[in-house]
């Protein structure tokens, strides 16, 4: 499925300050695919002032768009619900040490 393949390429962007990526840190809020390949994805950041913001934003979007079956990308960033440690996977707790 093609939100199986964007969530493999979501996994591949990274915060340069966390080892971790965005996807399994639960920065990733929502995907949406229309039936024509369009791509709306909902997404925030550890703290609002991220220095990396736009390298992030912008590695999302063109990785997404690389996927097979995508016709374009845009990323929201929300900052509601505030991102907090509890939307982290458990792989991700245990690789930062709060597990």
């Amino acid at each position: 499925m093609i939100e199986e393949r964007i969530v493999d390429v979501l996994k591949t962007v990274y915060d340069p300050e966390i080892p971790v990526d965005i996807w399994n840190l639960g920065m990733i809020y929502r995907v949406d695919v229309d039936d024509d390949g369009n791509v709306e994805i909902d997404m925030t950041f550890t703290a609002p002032s991220c220095p990396a913001a736009d390298f992030i934003l912008e590695d999302v979007r063109t990785k997404v768009e690389s996927v097979e079956g995508v016709k374009s990308a845009t990323v929201n960033l929300v900052f509601e619900p505030a991102w907090d440690q509890s939307m982290m996977s458990e792989e991700a707790r245990v690789e930062l040490g709060f597990e």
